[in-house]
């Protein structure tokens, strides 16, 4: 039988791929194909095996050229996030980072016992060399913010900010582990080829085109975001308060660890049961609701209303900042091209 041949009339109840993978991640018109040259990319053939089929499920998933634009978007948040870090960092070096510090390097080592865990505050300890490292780390994530030397600064940001997390350990919280979960595909991807000095200054040869790598950076990004959120739904589900429906009121009674005055959550019992349950049903639902574009916006729309309300309500404003960055990577470039066109026409209107 030849390889081309004519397409199967669609079941109008089946959904269209469209619907399941997310728009400007799914292959592109033409590609449900096969080809001579790839036919990897193809979709939908009777011919095929269960495993062949799932063989090409994956070759989509991973390496259907994507639009930067995402990846971009996360760039300037990460990066901006970084720079903040370092900034704290710069206030306390000696405390941080010192020989004489809050952790000093050989408790660290005895800490890590993993001889992979390298940081170059270990050689470089001296005073002096200590700053220069952490203002490298800063100039690395503001040239990330901006796009200028993107691919360079991100190998950098990411050196930097692995170097700091591996140098003082008890230091590193969810906002750190939400941090690296994004510095790690922008090395991977071409996070400058837009929204960046480097494509205004004509810095960068890549194209603004959809791409293989900035596919794979942003499916590492959205990946990892399910699996941590499944797997800190399920760790919920071993505590007796997230059944009651009550865990969010222990966080809004504990007066040393909030920054808002929640309290008069206590005269709305049926709101704290519903908040809890709802955060909870999300969270373990997030990897199965994200990806189906009838239940995409909703999913993302939560996540940032979680994550903003926990940044207000219980002091952690980084950490909640690094979760939305990492949750917009799931917002289609189409949305975000939609959105800057309906800002750009709202300035040029006349007021």
């Amino acid at each position: 039988m030849s390889r081309h041949h004519s397409p199967l009339p669609r079941d109008r109840a089946a959904p269209r791929p469209a619907d399941v993978i997310p728009g400007p991640w799914a292959a592109a018109p033409g590609a449900a194909e096969p080809s001579a040259a790839g036919q990897g990319r193809g979709r939908g053939d009777p011919n095929r095996g269960w495993f062949a089929e799932w063989a090409c499920a994956w070759d989509r998933f991973w390496f259907t050229p994507a639009d930067p634009l995402p990846l971009a978007i996360v760039r300037i948040l990460a990066g901006l996030l970084l720079a903040w870090s370092s900034a704290v960092w710069l206030m306390d070096v000696d405390g941080f980072f010192g020989m004489h510090g809050w952790l000093r390097d050989g408790d660290v080592w005895r800490m890590n016992d993993q001889p992979w865990q390298w940081s170059w505050f270990f050689p470089l300890s001296s005073p002096t060399a200590v700053r220069v490292l952490v203002l490298v780390t800063l100039v690395a994530a503001l040239c990330l913010a901006v796009g200028l030397a993107t691919p360079l600064a991100a190998v950098v940001s990411l050196v930097g900010f692995l170097s700091a997390v591996n140098r003082t350990p008890l230091t590193v919280f969810g906002f750190d582990d939400a941090l690296g979960m994004l510095l790690i595909p922008l090395a991977i991807g071409p996070a400058g080829t837009v929204l960046s000095l480097d494509r205004r200054f004509g810095l960068t040869t890549a194209g603004q085109g959809p791409s293989i790598g900035a596919n794979i950076a942003l499916r590492l990004i959205q990946v990892h975001l399910c699996i941590v959120y499944f797997f800190s739904g399920i760790a919920k589900l071993l505590g007796v308060s997230w059944w009651e429906g009550t865990a969010l009121w222990g966080a809004a009674a504990n007066s040393r660890y909030r920054t808002l005055d929640l309290t008069w959550l206590a005269r709305h019992p049926l709101l704290v049961n519903a908040l809890t349950l709802g955060t909870l049903f999300w969270e373990v639902s997030y990897a199965a609701i994200v990806w189906p574009r009838l239940t995409r916006r909703l999913a993302i729309a939560m996540g940032i209303f979680v994550h903003l309300g926990i940044g207000m309500a219980m002091g952690m404003k980084e950490f909640a900042l690094a979760m939305v960055a990492a949750n917009l990577a799931f917002v289609p470039a189409a949305g975000w091209r939609a959105m800057f066109q309906r800002v750009s026409a709202g300035r040029r209107q006349p007021h």
